[in-house]
């Protein structure tokens, strides 16, 4: 577990890392390319200590990213969460989409097993793939019911995205949705039990980078404002909004 820069988050947690959905903006697969040689190849990977590395003139270290972006099972990593007392806000998998299609049931059964040995942090996950939230085991898991302390979010960038995946969100726990990158207007209609809304626009420089209109922004602020959900704007709409960025938390305890 690594402190984080992301601003609604204390830390990052992941015991899977690497991701198959293949989208252009991807900050992950970016991070990854970095710091790993390895060419994704679609296959999984469980490992069971690190794989080091070793440099000339220097002591060895583990590789965060042994087979790049592939989807990887770091089993030793389950235990982290018990190591620090603190209650923490994690999120969970920030590396990966735990609920991909190509991920396997045991792998995130084994994840929700280590949340549950410590009870003393707030998870987040977030996914693509909403429908998998309420699918078997996962729904039978039913983490988060009646408990502040399992967020379950999902990430959509327009409006098509946000029609398919957002009431498809599981009924059974503390929903969020994250609408970043912002890449065009989106008329929200809270059907199922959204409670708070994450806001972000696209950073670096891709080529075709969608620059976030102010009126986007505000369209979905007002909406939030008369449904009384918490709104989160993250730094990178901080030339766009202009006026203090607004960041609100869905429980009483600000990071």
């Amino acid at each position: 577990m690594t402190k984080t820069k992301i601003d609604w988050a204390d830390m990052t947690w992941n015991p899977v890392t690497g991701c198959l959905h293949d989208c252009e903006y991807c900050y992950a697969r970016k991070i990854t390319q970095r710091f790993s040689k390895k060419e994704t190849d679609h296959k999984n990977r469980v490992i069971d200590k690190p794989i080091m590395e070793r440099r000339i003139y220097c002591d060895d270290f583990p590789q965060a990213f042994p087979f790049g972006f592939s989807p990887t099972f770091h089993r030793y990593r389950l235990d982290e969460p018990t190591k620090i007392k603190k209650p923490q806000n994690i999120f969970v998998c920030s590396m990966a989409d735990l609920f991909g299609e190509w991920v396997p049931d045991e792998w995130i059964k084994a994840v929700f097993d280590a949340c549950k040995k410590a009870p003393q942090h707030r998870y987040l996950f977030l996914t693509k793939n909403t429908k998998r939230y309420t699918q078997d085991p996962i729904y039978e898991m039913k983490m988060g019911r009646g408990v502040m302390d399992y967020w379950f979010g999902t990430t959509v960038c327009n409006q098509e995205e946000y029609d398919y995946k957002a009431n498809r969100l599981p009924l059974y726990s503390y929903c969020f949705l994250s609408i970043e990158p912002i890449q065009s207007r989106i008329d929200l209609d809270f059907m199922g039990g959204i409670k708070w809304v994450i806001i972000g626009a696209e950073t670096g420089n891709r080529k075709g980078k969608v620059i976030p209109k102010l009126e986007w922004i505000e369209n979905i602020v007002n909406y939030c404002r008369e449904k009384n959900v918490p709104v989160f704007m993250k730094n990178s709409l901080r030339d766009i909004w202009k006026e203090p960025l607004v960041q609100e938390y869905p429980w009483k305890e600000a990071i």
